[in-house]
């Protein structure tokens, strides 16, 4: 990366530092999300966060990231959504519950339909202020994997965000923003997301097929996501990569094993980046700059993610692990990563001296 000051910087620490963060710190965040289990509430007044109700490993303590710009920064509300802004970006996130709409749905499950809501009401939001290009959605919701009205519940969110693109005429095929959809264990439909300006680039893994031309068997809409953004942003190349896994072609691999899916994760990752740079000459992406959010299905397999990411990367990695649910019941772990922008270094816990995000020896 370069000198120059980065439009979008990256901090992960435990949610206990985000009260004491000062003044010029607490300026420049853009929004972001705390995880734990139960879900922590941080104390961030009119920034926009989530609190989702996702476990750390045993015995860690709440996490979170937090987007950070330089630009000055204007709070809002619009409905639902909780934003902040700047010239060039642009975080907002909202939280509904499901049971909000039952009384109102007709042909459409309580999932599909809060989730038809909640992305009308963000493409609005970003109508109304000119943001007219996604980087990246954050999903999460309960019970993904579970079956309710005769459809797993993945399924039925993806129904209710692709009617939300098309009735925005927004396209459902090739320019769509990167993103993952995660099952928590409890709450509501929680979204993030990150908005720009600048024009972004999708960026496809040729090793997969797009998500976006799924085969029915995955259900009745295929998910509405590119494998990953790209867009230059003050001069640097920054890459969002959306949730990662062990799927080649279509098709799930190496069942019931998560140090081989693991390794398929990276592979697949590997592959986006050395595309995104076949796209971009100069933009010099790595996968040990990259920093790494990592969802796992069972707690006692996050030992065997974790020695298998650093022998594949680097032992001095930067990434943090999380208990989730993955969008197939078969998978049992998915990979997200970024990079381009400033990422601070990890901030320890003054509680135990631990370092909320890193290597094999955490």
């Amino acid at each position: 990366m370069t000198t120059m000051e980065s439009l979008l910087r990256l901090d992960i620490l435990p949610a206990a530092r985000l009260s004491q963060l000062d003044g010029d710190a607490r300026r420049s965040m853009l929004g972001g999300a705390c995880f734990s289990h139960p879900a922590y509430l941080p104390d961030t007044t009119d920034l926009p966060f989530l609190s989702v109700d996702m476990p750390r490993p045993p015995g860690e303590a709440a996490l979170c990231e937090v987007w950070h710009s330089p630009e000055p920064l204007v709070s809002g509300q619009q409905g639902p959504i909780r934003y902040r802004q700047g010239a060039t970006l642009l975080f907002g996130c909202l939280s509904l519950d499901e049971s909000t709409v039952a009384a109102l749905q007709d042909v459409r499950t309580p999932l599909q339909s809060v989730t038809e809501t909640a992305y009308q009401a963000i493409f609005e939001l970003l109508d109304a202020h000119d943001f007219h290009a996604v980087l990246r959605f954050w999903n999460y919701f309960p019970a993904i994997n579970r079956e309710s009205h005769a459809m797993e519940r993945y399924r039925q969110f993806n129904i209710g965000r692709q009617d939300a693109f098309l009735g925005h005429g927004r396209s459902v095929v090739g320019k769509v923003p990167a993103a993952c959809a995660l099952g928590t264990a409890g709450g509501g439909l929680h979204i993030a997301f990150l908005a720009t300006r600048a024009d972004v680039i999708g960026v496809e893994n040729p090793r997969q097929l797009s998500a976006y031309h799924y085969p029915s068997q995955y259900g009745p809409r295929s998910p509405t996501f590119a494998r990953a953004s790209r867009v230059k942003l003050g001069g640097r190349d920054m890459l969002f990569i959306s949730g990662t896994a062990s799927i080649v072609g279509h098709q799930t691999l190496h069942h019931g094993d998560v140090a081989a899916q693991t390794r398929e994760c990276l592979h697949n990752i590997a592959a986006i980046v050395a595309e995104a740079n076949r796209q971009a000459p100069g933009a010099g992406f790595r996968l040990d700059a990259l920093a790494y959010k990592v969802y796992v299905r069972h707690p006692e397999d996050m030992a065997t993610v974790r020695r298998e990411m650093a022998q594949f990367i680097g032992a001095s990695m930067l990434a943090f692990f999380l208990q989730a649910d993955v969008c197939r019941a078969d998978l049992l772990v998915e990979i997200e990563a970024s990079g381009g922008h400033a990422i601070s270094p990890c901030q320890a816990d003054s509680s135990n001296g631990s370092s909320p995000c890193l290597s094999t020896s955490a």
